[in-house]
């Protein structure tokens, strides 16, 4: 079974304005730091949001 501490809240911050998405994600799975491309309302397209601690 899965463990509840497995999982983690994480923010994704993005690369190009100051806009922030918090998520979770698994430190067994995903030990490096997470990259994603999403939605910045912001600047109203789509930008690299890195994971910031």
């Amino acid at each position: 079974m899965a463990k509840k501490d497995d999982r983690i809240i994480i923010k994704l911050r993005s690369t190009e304005s100051s806009y922030m998405y918090h998520t979770t994600k698994s430190k067994r799975n995903t030990p490096e730091r997470l990259q994603l491309r999403k939605y910045d309302p912001i600047l109203r397209r789509h930008v690299i949001f890195k994971e910031h601690k």
